[in-house]
């Protein structure tokens, strides 16, 4: 048989629409021996079904549970045989010859490890993808309601914004909608950490790859549209679980157990805060049904603890 090219892994979990178009973008790709595996999340949307009939062509592994982002990609790391690997989102559109580029990309560059593309939101604007491993400085404020706060040199520096959106760079870790890496990266680090679920796996799994001795680069010569959070969004208040639990867990396993404790610590306060105010506002009458959806998002957030994934 021959090796292919490329392995793709897509994990998907009921988004049965965006899911056909990313596969139509997918093998609309030339150039390439594919091999296409679809690695679906026990959906009762139809996905499994879509996939068999109208794309036969695709390896599906069809799964009695939703086993979280890093689990299905690792069952897909088991299948894959290509010598390049991608994880794809299902709510991706890969434009033109993206993949190939990429692939071209690190047959070019022998010390790269992991390549990302830049990503594009639906109106065609440039989407964030690119970042340097967060401190625990960056933790207090990025994707808090301190956010707006933030000293900007903070920011800047993990967003990468010192380089252009239309520079190749070398960073530290780029986004999991769409990261290609090597059979043989994979071969050395293993696959993701399945303690994650969802959230911080990507960064996890560059930062792992980045102390294997490999670069990790932003490449923007190709182009993938990302619909972002489109999974996530059928479950508002779990992703504010496991998005903290995975942010808990990264700072658990890299900067220690102090460190995560005091984050923890910093975001249940600031969870708390957060419903008081919404009660607030909920009590005197401003948004009333918006603000009891947060108030009990809130405290079903408090209720889990925050305790870092598989900790």
């Amino acid at each position: 048989m021959t090796t292919p090219d490329l392995s793709i892994i897509i994990v998907s979990w009921n988004v049965r629409e965006l899911l056909a178009n990313c596969l139509r973008s997918v093998l609309a790709q030339t150039g390439l021996a594919l091999q296409v595996i679809v690695v679906d999340s026990a959906s009762s949307d139809g996905s499994p079904e879509l996939v068999a009939e109208q794309f036969p062509q695709v390896e599906l592994v069809a799964c009695q549970e939703n086993v979280g982002f890093p689990r299905g990609n690792n069952l897909g790391l088991e299948r894959a045989n290509g010598r390049f690997i991608l994880l794809l989102n299902p709510d991706t559109i890969v434009h033109g010859d993206a993949l190939a580029r990429m692939v071209s990309y690190l047959q070019q560059h022998p010390a790269v490890g992991v390549v990302g593309p830049q990503l594009l939101n639906d109106d065609g604007s440039v989407q964030s993808s690119r970042r340097r491993f967060p401190t625990l400085w960056t933790a207090v404020f990025e994707s808090t309601w301190l956010q707006p706060f933030a000293p900007q040199a903070v920011l800047d520096h993990y967003y990468v914004r010192d380089v252009g959106d239309g520079e190749t760079a070398v960073v530290e870790w780029v986004m999991g909608a769409c990261l290609m890496t090597r059979q043989e990266v994979v071969a050395q680090v293993g696959g993701l950490d399945e303690a994650y679920f969802m959230y911080s796996e990507e960064l996890d799994y560059c930062r792992r790859i980045h102390q294997a001795g490999w670069q990790v680069v932003y490449y923007p010569e190709a182009q993938v549209t990302h619909l972002s959070g489109k999974s996530s969004e059928q479950a508002v208040t779990q992703r504010h679980i496991n998005f903290n639990r995975a942010k808990l867990r990264y700072f658990r396993k890299y900067h220690g157990r102090l460190a995560a404790g005091v984050l923890r610590l910093f975001l249940l306060v600031s969870y708390g805060w957060q419903l008081t105010l919404e009660a607030i506002k909920g009590a005197v009458g401003h948004k009333r049904p918006l603000r009891w959806q947060r108030v009990k998002a809130y405290w079903m957030v408090l209720r889990s603890g925050l305790r870092p994934a598989g900790y």
